[in-house]
């Protein structure tokens, strides 16, 4: 009886330890939203989950603002033909959430197809009710 009540213990301290916030819910909601909007270009979305001070950089160094970020997509420059994320944690303090992941992608960026694995690091803004992408930034998973 008592490694029962021991390995009841230890799952319900695991369960605990894994169970996200609702908060922390809703942030990776919006990540998954920003995905799914990445992969089909849909401008509107894109535009709806960004902040209006959105600082967008690659892993090449350029940095993009909120305009040239969703138009980049929305007109292939930028084209994601399928994004995978792993390895994600987020964490919230007050109105502000960090998100890191590794995203794994093909691209087609203006015609060229290729491949991508980034760390990246996403910054959202609690604005109302609303989680918005203020910043992230990726680099280059090492070789």
């Amino acid at each position: 009886m008592k490694i029962y009540s021991i390995l009841l213990a230890f799952c319900m301290m695991s369960t605990i330890s894994f169970a996200q916030s609702k908060e922390e819910k809703a942030v990776a909601s919006q990540v998954e939203s920003l995905r799914k909007a990445m992969v089909d270009a849909d401008k509107a979305a894109l535009e709806r989950l960004s902040d209006e001070k959105l600082s967008y950089g690659h892993s090449s160094g350029k940095i993009e603002d909120k305009t040239t970020f969703v138009s980049n997509i929305a007109e292939g420059k930028s084209d994601f033909v399928s994004i995978d994320l792993s390895d994600q944690k987020v964490a919230v303090s007050g109105n502000t959430a960090i998100v890191r992941h590794t995203l794994t992608a093909d691209t087609n960026d203006n015609g060229v197809a290729g491949h991508v694995k980034l760390y990246v690091l996403l910054v959202w803004s609690k604005d109302g009710n609303q989680w918005k992408l203020l910043a992230r930034q990726a680099v280059k998973v090492p070789a």
